[in-house]
């Protein structure tokens, strides 16, 4: 079945996406398992980068901390920031947007578990600190 979205010119600010639900089957096998404690973003295919204690860069340019080797995200595409209340993340006036649990954001607050699509890249934030 192919899924047909609609371009960026076409969607409202907090349009809902079809993406992976939380808890759906995307998240049934466990990439997370054997992961030291720290704050992840998990892309869908197995690759895990650890989020920084203050700023992550997330993009496909040479510069940013998490590099997505993907056409659809820019080069500066989004920005994960800690707080002292969590992790908040900031689209970075991206070409695509920043999806968060299927809604596009311009800065959101992440839960473990939350699904982050930057272009077609699909990401689960996951913080594996202890409680």
């Amino acid at each position: 079945m192919t899924v047909l979205t609609p371009s960026v010119e076409e969607l409202p600010a907090t349009s809902a996406l079809d993406v992976p639900p939380r808890g759906g089957s995307a998240r049934r096998r466990s990439p997370s398992r054997g992961l030291p404690p720290a704050r992840y973003l998990l892309v869908d295919g197995g690759d895990a980068f650890v989020l920084a204690d203050e700023v992550t860069h997330i993009g496909r340019g040479v510069r940013a901390d998490v590099r997505l080797d993907d056409h659809t995200v820019s080069a500066r595409h989004a920005i994960v920031v800690a707080r002292a209340t969590g992790l908040r993340i900031l689209d970075d006036r991206s070409t695509n947007g920043t999806i968060v649990n299927g809604r596009r954001v311009d800065e959101a607050e992440l839960c473990d578990g939350d699904v982050v699509v930057l272009g077609r890249v699909v990401l689960t934030y996951r913080d594996l600190r202890p409680a």
